[in-house]
C-alpha cells in the first residue's frame, strides 16, 4: 500500500485491492505457517500425534476467538466513530478493548489449562491420542493471551490505517514458528513438544510487538492509554464481533462433529485426511477473511460519515472481487488436489487417495464460501451484529452441523466430503436474502 491511502478516500478497484492487500498477505501467511506446523508434525512426528493435532486444535480456536471478537468488533465501532469525527473518543475505546483482550485471555487461559484432560477426554481422546492433545494444548494455552492480542491486532491495525504492519508482524511471528518448527522438531527431536513450543514462540511475538507499538508514541491514529471504562462500548464491541465469534467457536465445533464423524465412518486415516483439507482450506478462505477484514473498517468509517454511495459502490466491487477469486480457487484446487494433498500424507498411499477423493468434492465448496463470508464482515462493519451473527451461525453451524450428521447416513463417508458444499450453498442464499432485505435500512 503506498503512503496517504486513507479510510476516509474513494476506493476504486485499484485501491481497494493496494489497500486490502496487505490484510489478505497476512491471513494467507498465517494460514500458510500453520500448514507448515502440520507438515513438520506429519513428517517428523507422526500419523497419530498429527490426528492429535488436528482433533485438539478445534478447542484451542475456540478459546482464541474472543480476541476475533474484540478486534472485529471493536475495529467496526472504532472506525463508524473515527468516521463521525470523535478521534479521542475512538482511541479511549481502543485502549479499553486491548486492556479487555489481555485480561480475558489471562483468565480463559488458566481455566481451560485446568480442564483441558476432561475436555479432551470428553471430546473422544484416548489412548496416546489424548496424552498427545493434553501435552500439546497446555504448552499452546500459555501463549493464549498473546494470541488473542495478534487476533485483535490483526483488526486494529487496519483501521490506524497500518495494514503492512499488521503484515510485518505476521511475517516475523510466522517465520519463527516455521523455524522453531524445523529446529524443535527435525534437528532437536522433540517431537509434539516442539511442535508446541515453536507455535506459542511465534504467537507470543505476533502479540507483543504490536502491543509495544501502540503503548508508545506512533505515527498511526491510535495509541493505548489509559483506559476509560464504557460499558456500552464493551457491549457494542461484543454485540459487533459476535459474528466473528460464533464462526469461530462455530467452525470449531463442526470441526468436533467432523473428527466425530470421520473417527466412526474412516478412523485415524479419516480424521488425517480431513486435517489435511482443513489446512488447504485455511489458506483458500484466508483470502476471502482477509479481504472482508480489510475492507470492514473502510465500509465502517463511510457509514459513520453517511456517505452511503460509497457503502454501495464497496458492496459491488467486493461482491465482483470475491466471485472472481471464488472461481479461481475452485479451479486450483481440482487442478492441484494431489500435489497438495502429497505435501502431508505422500508417505501412505491409502490415506493419500483417501484425502485426494475427499478433497476433490470439498473443493466445490471454495465456489460459494466467499460470499457467505463477505456478507457476514459487511454487516459488522455496519455495526449490525445481530444479523452479521445469524449468518456465521448458519453457515458454520446450523447447515454444517445437520448436513454432517444427515448426509453420511445416505452417502457413507462421501456424505461427509459433500456436507460442506450443500451448506455453503444454503449459507448463499441465507445471505443474499439479508442483503436484499436490508437494503433499504442501509441505503446501499
Amino acid at each position: 500500500m503506498k503512503p496517504g491511502i486513507q479510510l476516509s478516500d474513494h476506493f476504486g478497484y485499484r485501491r481497494l485491492i493496494r489497500f486490502t492487500m496487505p490484510s489478505i498477505l497476512m491471513m494467507i501467511f498465517t494460514s500458510i505457517y500453520g500448514v507448515v506446523d502440520g507438515f513438520f508434525v506429519s513428517n517428523f512426528v507422526g500419523k497419530t500425534p498429527f490426528a492429535a493435532v488436528n482433533f485438539i486444535m478445534p478447542f484451542l480456536m475456540v478459546v482464541g476467538a474472543l480476541g476475533f471478537m474484540f478486534g472485529t468488533g471493536g475495529s467496526a465501532l472504532i472506525a463508524r466513530t473515527m468516521g463521525e469525527g470523535k478521534q479521542e473518543k475512538a482511541r479511549e475505546i481502543f485502549s479499553l478493548l486491548v486492556y479487555a483482550t489481555v485480561i480475558s485471555g489471562v483468565v480463559i487461559a488458566a481455566l481451560s489449562i485446568i480442564f483441558l484432560r476432561p475436555i479432551a477426554v470428553f471430546l473422544g481422546a484416548d489412548g496416546s491420542m489424548l496424552a498427545d492433545c493434553v501435552l500439546y494444548g497446555r504448552i499452546i494455552l500459555l501463549a493464549l493471551p498473546f494470541l488473542m492480542l495478534q487476533y485483535a491486532f490483526s483488526s486494529f491495525m487496519i483501521t490506524a490505517e497500518k495494514p503492512k504492519l499488521g503484515l510485518s508482524v505476521t511475517v516475523i511471528a510466522g517465520i519463527t514458528n516455521m523455524v522453531g518448527d524445523f529446529v524443535f522438531m527435525a534437528v532437536l527431536d522433540w517431537g509434539i513438544i516442539g511442535a508446541a513450543l515453536a507455535t506459542a514462540i511465534g504467537q507470543v511475538i505476533g502479540g507483543m510487538i504490536p502491543l509495544i507499538y501502540f503503548s508508545r508514541k506512533n505515527p498511526s491514529c491510535l495509541r493505548i492509554g489509559r483506559p476509560k471504562w464504557d460499558s456500552k462500548a464493551i457491549l457494542r464491541t461484543c454485540t459487533n464481533g459476535s459474528s466473528e465469534l460464533m464462526s469461530n467457536i462455530s467452525m470449531s465445533l463442526i470441526g468436533m462433529l467432523y473428527n466425530a464423524q470421520l473417527m466412526k465412518y474412516a478412523g485415524e486415516n479419516g480424521v488425517a485426511a480431513y486435517g489435511t483439507i482443513m489446512y488447504v482450506n485455511f489458506i483458500f478462505l484466508a483470502v476471502f477473511i482477509g479481504y472482508s477484514t480489510g475492507v470492514a473498517p473502510i465500509i465502517s468509517f463511510h457509514y459513520g460519515a453517511a456517505n452511503t454511495g460509497e457503502v454501495k459502490g464497496l458492496l459491488r466491487r467486493s461482491t465482483v472481487i470475491v466471485l472472481i477469486v471464488s472461481l479461481m480457487m475452485f479451479i486450483i484446487s481440482e487442478v492441484l488436489a494431489t500435489p497438495l494433498a502429497a505435501i502431508f500424507v505422500s508417505y501412505d498411499g491409502v490415506l493419500l487417495e483417501m484425502t485426494v477423493h475427499a478433497f476433490t468434492i470439498y473443493a466445490v465448496s471454495f465456489l460459494f464460501a466467499g460470499i457467505a463470508i463477505f456478507g457476514s464482515a459487511f454487516f459488522t462493519a455496519l455495526n449490525d451484529g445481530l444479523t452479521s451473527a445469524l449468518i456465521s451461525f448458519l453457515r458454520t453451524l446450523l447447515f454444517q452441523s445437520a448436513a454432517v450428521m444427515i448426509m453420511p447416513l445416505v452417502w457413507d463417508l462421501d456424505g461427509i466430503w459433500y456436507s460442506v458444499v450443500a451448506a455453503e450453498i444454503m449459507a448463499v442464499l441465507a445471505t443474499v436474502a439479508f442483503l436484499l432485505f436490508k437494503r433499504k435500512k442501509y441505503g446501499y
